[in-house]
């Protein structure tokens, strides 16, 4: 019975040969001279899987339908050298690794072969136990390169959930800190309510009859307590719109009650007291279609920066605009003084609104501006920031398909100017800010 035939695949141009399942490792051996290439067949026939080519192109197209793992290259070939074989092969795959070998060898030749990471360089005629040992060199260096590279993908994998869960820690502590301004906000009217009725039972007490100026002070205080429990169902009802509202939800808010909840939400902060705090409603209120709590998050953390920018007392200003028509993004070039993200993912449909946070404060250095959106930057120390909040907006932006520009000047302040699309103008049943 006669023993099967170890595999080995020759190309000369016809159709590519088929794919064969295998647990041997590929050699690839091209050179245009018959001994050399059936020298490495005997060789290597009982460790590799071996395909062999006479010239560059046959060498391509067996890369282009099979898994190589080392390949053997002649340099100097007719037509297609083995340096220009080699950057083919790494195009198609760049972990595939190379023994180069030459009977001229040469200074550039060397040079090439290093530049195109050549595993090693052997002289023809070559001795068969350097040529193992190269190959084999070669195999474990692919090996490693694997290992190396699975690692770094698990790692850069980890470092992307971490990164999205403490943005998402993140995101649920400021929050919390604008659902329990729903607290702030109500119990306002309830202590209006407790006094007006402590008033009533202090006036008419037991009396079972009620009349005269007593009965003008109970009407008059009963109507203020009517008032102050319609303004308790309006804010619960607005703040619970923003709880049940989800990304994928034809959701819109205006953009006077997101300013109004911001200014209650502030006004009692730490970083105002200390600053100049002024934030203008829209002469005409206009809705953008994205969520309350992410548009009012956005402009916190905005806000939150330009408060922060320095310890000096300073002025921050929060208004709006609307434009009817597309920006010419062809205006907006980073560089030291300026950033526009989300460019392309941009709904730069009109009419569009633009609001923008302005400090006078140190401004951003330039050196510092290409940096500002990437999680966990900060200037600040870290007891004092998580470096997520522009980050944070930025990912709130991208949801709603908006976009951002930064201008800073050292010295003259800086401006965040965010840009959404908006619904046109309309009546607004909702709170309006006083100015």
């Amino acid at each position: 019975m006669p023993l099967p035939l170890p595999l080995v695949t020759t190309y000369s141009g016809d159709a590519p040969p088929p794919q064969q399942p295998t647990s041997k490792p590929t050699l690839l051996v091209v050179d245009d001279e018959e001994g050399p290439r059936m020298s490495l067949k005997v060789v290597f026939n009982d460790d590799f899987n071996i395909l062999m080519a006479e010239d560059g192109p046959s060498a391509i197209e067996l890369a282009k339908n099979h898994r190589i793992d080392v390949a053997v290259l002649d340099i100097r070939m007719a037509g297609m050298s083995g340096i220009e074989v080699l950057e083919r092969l790494r195009y198609l795959d760049p972990s595939i690794e190379a023994v180069m070998m030459t009977a001229f060898e040469t200074t550039e030749t060397i040079r090439q072969a290093l530049r195109l990471r050549a595993c090693d360089y052997i002289n023809k005629p070559f001795d068969i136990s350097t040529m193992r040992a190269a190959v084999n060199g070669a195999l474990e260096r692919r090996s490693l390169g694997g290992e190396v590279r699975t690692n770094s993908e698990k790692l850069l994998k980890l470092q992307d959930d971490l990164q999205q869960l403490r943005m998402e820690e993140e995101i649920v502590r400021t929050r919390g800190e604008i659902y329990a301004s729903i607290i702030h906000d109500i119990n306002g009217p309830l202590t209006i309510i407790s006094g007006l009725l402590q008033i009533i039972n202090q006036r008419i007490g037991d009396v079972s009859h009620v009349e005269g100026e007593d009965l003008e002070l109970v009407k008059d205080r009963l109507k203020r307590i009517t008032r102050q429990v319609t303004n308790c169902i309006e804010i619960s009802r607005r703040y619970l719109s923003f709880l049940r509202q989800n990304p994928n939800d034809n959701v819109r808010v205006w953009v006077n009650q997101i300013l109004g909840d911001l200014g209650e939400l502030l006004r009692v902060h730490p970083g105002t007291r200390n600053n100049q705090l002024l934030i203008h409603p829209l002469p005409d209120d206009v809705a953008v279609p994205t969520n309350g709590t992410d548009l009012i998050q956005i402009l916190l953390n905005l806000t939150m920066n330009a408060l922060q920018s320095t310890p000096q007392h300073h002025r921050v200003e929060i208004r709006g605009q609307l434009h009817h028509q597309p920006l010419e993004l062809g205006m907006f070039t980073d560089g030291p003084e300026d950033r526009f993200v989300n460019r392309e993912a941009f709904n730069n449909t009109a009419p569009l609104l633009a609001l923008s946070v302005q400090d006078n404060g140190p401004g951003i250095p330039a050196d510092v501006m290409p940096k500002i959106f990437e999680p966990y930057f900060t200037t600040q120390p870290k007891s004092q920031g998580t470096g997520l909040g522009l980050c944070i907006v930025l990912r709130l932006l991208k949801e709603a398909r908006g976009a951002i520009h930064a201008h800073s000047k050292p010295g003259q302040g800086t401006v965040f100017t965010v840009y959404l699309p908006a619904h046109p103008p309309g009546q607004n049943p909702a709170f309006k800010l006083d100015n």
